[in-house]
């Protein structure tokens, strides 16, 4: 078993089927996808292959070691992950194969309209996990 990390982009990724932005679905369109991704964690979790999955807010800022005292805070210029990043999902699945399975199938989580949105999701191993990508 090999750990992967399944990224949920607000931005950053080539664009979705199904691009429009989510403060612009209706609430009932906003549960769906909730619903949709509960379900996928709960279907996870059933076969063993769930480790954890978050939703992250949009705010937050960079924070470096400055010396003593304080450290420097910023809101840029960097690309922030809070505008890059809307969460993830970590799961632990037996080869690169399930992992780009699983990943396709969140891709499909309804958006506007109650249609796939067929985002783009990255999915990384985690660092010093055993490999089991075959290119």
């Amino acid at each position: 078993m090999a750990k992967y990390l399944l990224l949920k982009h607000y931005r950053g990724a080539p664009a979705a089927v199904n691009d429009v932005p989510m403060d612009q679905w209706t609430p009932d369109e906003v549960d769906a996808h909730v619903q949709f991704m509960r379900d996928f964690a709960d279907r996870l979790e059933e076969t063993g292959e769930f480790v954890d999955t978050q939703a992250l807010s949009p705010e937050g800022t960079f924070v470096r070691y400055g010396g003593e005292g304080r450290p420097p805070v910023t809101d840029g210029p960097f690309a922030e992950t809070k505008d890059l990043i809307a969460g993830w999902y970590i799961i632990d699945v037996e080869s690169w194969d399930r992992a780009v399975q699983l990943a396709g199938e969140l891709s499909a989580a309804p958006g506007a309209g109650g249609k796939p949105i067929h985002e783009w999701l990255e999915v990384r191993p985690f660092y010093g996990e055993p490999s089991t990508v075959a290119e």
